[in-house]
């Protein structure tokens, strides 16, 4: 007989338990970055995020011995299920200690919540959409997270393995050293080629002066126009419609710093790609115990306004529209980030996740002193 429970998250204060079981499963650990409890609250609200427009979920949390053992989120996003052709459950938000009664009890109440609701395959870790956090690391378990990326032990995959789970698609993770002085990989390569892009075709990158400038022109949710263009064919893509731009602008212009932010145009001034960036706040995330308040906050305004070398510089996105992709438009940050990153001191460069598949994501980096240090994936089942 089972000596584990499942409960339906129901009240904030089992929400507020749901979101810090994380932190406190990994307090430990060198190497994860607690989720941020203030954002995870308003991303999981159904109040608050306008994915909920589309998406159904609900949280569940597992006990034994009256101890919280592990989290799940079940959720059922019927616009990706729409585009794809699919009626899938997502989980995700998934941590558990090393018991497989406690993993098992966790998925098989998605699979049963999902199954009720017509659906007829798990996959999974995904969030509400693909500005959230998903898969599951595989490879790089002694490598420092980020905050916008899901860390988890070597037996998470070990677990979903013996439940009857399969890969169902991987992504990359890349540390890009800069270069230093005349490093071979300092070559003028990127700098020919946005040169060529933008006397052939015109192109140019827009800097920002200042984040009423970015907030003024509606910046943000242009850019986010051109990652559903950019994004659109690549695995299980939720389009983000205009209520959720404005909602994702709103949350990237608290802590973003202009200076890490570019638009590339075309000659008629339309924006055709964004790169973000921003310094590593996860050390700070760390000693913040991932919280605001009261004195969190503290830690990540020192790393992003008040600290002035860097060691890690995360590339949170690099977008390009497809008709562009072939044109250097994608050079032209990298003309720009090089530089950028050698006078601020930073060491290397944190690649965001990148489908294994996507063979000409993988291509921009051949130039470059680098080199794949995290694999992560999607498991999934049919029910």
């Amino acid at each position: 007989m089972s000596t584990v429970t499942i409960s339906k998250v129901g009240t904030a204060k089992e929400l507020r338990k749901f979101v810090r079981f994380n932190y406190e499963l990994y307090k430990d650990s060198p190497y994860a970055v607690p989720d941020l409890l203030e954002d995870t609250l308003d991303t999981l609200d159904s109040r608050s995020n306008p994915a909920f427009r589309f998406c159904e979920a609900e949280y569940f949390l597992a006990r034994k011995e009256g101890r919280i053992v592990g989290r799940v989120a079940a959720i059922i996003n019927s616009r990706a299920n729409e585009r794809w052709g699919r009626k899938e459950v997502r989980f995700g938000w998934i941590d558990f200690i090393d018991d497989l009664e406690v993993s098992k009890a966790l998925l098989e109440t998605v699979e049963n919540w999902g199954k009720e609701r017509g659906m007829t395959s798990i996959v999974g870790p995904l969030g509400f959409t693909d500005l959230d956090p998903e898969g599951m690391l595989t490879e790089g378990f002694d490598q420092l997270s980020t905050l916008c990326t899901i860390y988890n032990y070597p037996y998470y995959p070990q677990h979903l393995a013996q439940l009857g789970f399969e890969k169902e698609t991987g992504w990359v993770e890349r540390k890009v050293f800069i270069p230093k002085g005349e490093h071979e990989a300092n070559n003028a390569k990127y700098f020919r080629i946005a040169q060529v892009a933008e006397e052939r075709y015109g192109f140019r990158l827009r800097n920002f002066r200042s984040k009423r400038e970015i907030r003024k022109g509606g910046y943000v949710e242009k850019m986010l126009g051109v990652i559903n263009k950019a994004y659109a064919d690549l695995y299980g893509y939720s389009e983000l419609d205009e209520e959720q731009m404005r909602w994702y602008a709103d949350r990237f212009l608290q802590m973003l710093d202009h200076n890490y932010l570019s638009a590339a145009e075309n000659k008629e001034g339309e924006i055709i790609g964004v790169g973000v960036c921003m310094p590593s706040l996860s050390r700070a995330v760390q000693k913040a115990k991932g919280k605001f308040f009261p004195f969190g906050w503290w830690h990540l305004a020192k790393e992003l306004w008040i600290k002035k070398n860097h060691q890690i510089l995360d590339m949170l996105l690099i977008g390009v529209l497809p008709e562009y992709q072939e044109k250097g438009a994608n050079a032209l940050f990298f003309a720009k980030m090089i530089p950028f990153g050698i006078e601020h001191g930073f060491e290397w460069a944190e690649t965001h996740p990148q489908l294994e598949d996507n063979l000409a994501g993988q291509m921009q980096w051949k130039n470059l002193d680098c080199c794949i240090h995290k694999r992560r994936a999607v498991f999934a089942k049919e029910l």
